[in-house]
């Protein structure tokens, strides 16, 4: 048996509307160990992506709770069912504390935890019925330590760590498991504004022992991992890819 194996498992992966994002690579990952992948995301590039790896793609707005559920409902349909869920998306704005405006605030709760909860609901009501499933939710540095200026982001992807264990405690005896990844500083589109920062980007730089920052492929064997039989007994997990950033 290769317990890495994916063949006819139905995946879900959000967020995947990035030619570089990490959507991508994850989704690539599953396809490349035999699943059928949907990707969504709120841009029209989903579709091209989609048609470039042979992807099913939904577009829509996962902050939207009415345009999640029609996302989520149609994904399923044309899937037939699903077996594995990547909760990618996110969003984020850098600014101090004091000037964060409550819509702000509202937007990134919104989309980077409370859409994440109810994915996880609406997957495990699937998932739980037939008494197997592989939920993956995107987790952060931000989830263990405070960086400055990323209030409302470095909030929810703490949230995010604990609704992991969470679900992890309800749904492991009835063959779910629900893990997170924690990506360290990758160099992606929605990163490539530390060029502009120098310093800031010197400071992420120095906390990596690897030296060198992460690429979106560095996360295709985590994801392959816990969406497969070889994390059957892993249960509530947040498995750093960060390049040794928390070990020091």
């Amino acid at each position: 048996m290769n317990m890495f194996d994916l063949t006819g498992k139905k995946a879900l992966v959000t967020g995947v509307g990035k030619a570089t994002g990490l959507g991508r690579s994850m989704a690539q990952a599953l396809k490349e160990f035999g699943a059928e992948v949907a990707i969504t995301s709120r841009s029209t590039g989903c579709h091209d992506i989609a048609k470039q790896d042979g992807f099913v793609s939904i577009q829509g707005d996962l902050a939207n709770r009415s345009d999640l559920q029609r996302v989520f409902d149609e994904a399923v349909g044309k899937l037939g069912t699903l077996d594995i869920l990547i909760n990618n998306h996110a969003t984020g704005k850098r600014q101090h504390t004091v000037d964060v405006p409550i819509e702000i605030w509202d937007l990134i709760i919104e989309t980077n935890l409370s859409s994440i909860f109810q994915l996880c609901q609406l997957a495990g009501r699937i998932m739980l019925e037939k008494e197997y499933g592989k939920i993956i939710n995107m987790a952060s540095m931000s989830t263990f330590i405070g960086i400055a200026e990323t209030t409302a982001y470095t909030a929810a992807k703490g949230g995010i760590g604990l609704l992991t264990k969470v679900l992890a405690t309800e749904w492991s005896s009835r063959g779910v498991n629900v893990n997170a990844i924690a990506p360290g500083f990758i160099e992606t589109e929605m990163t490539s504004g530390l060029k502009k920062d120098p310093a800031r980007r010197e400071y992420f730089m120095s906390r990596i022992p690897i030296g060198r920052p992460g690429k979106a492929e560095d996360l295709k064997g985590a994801a392959v991992y816990l969406a497969s039989h070889a994390s059957d007994y892993v249960h509530g997990a947040i498995l750093n890819v960060d390049g040794g950033w928390l070990a020091r």
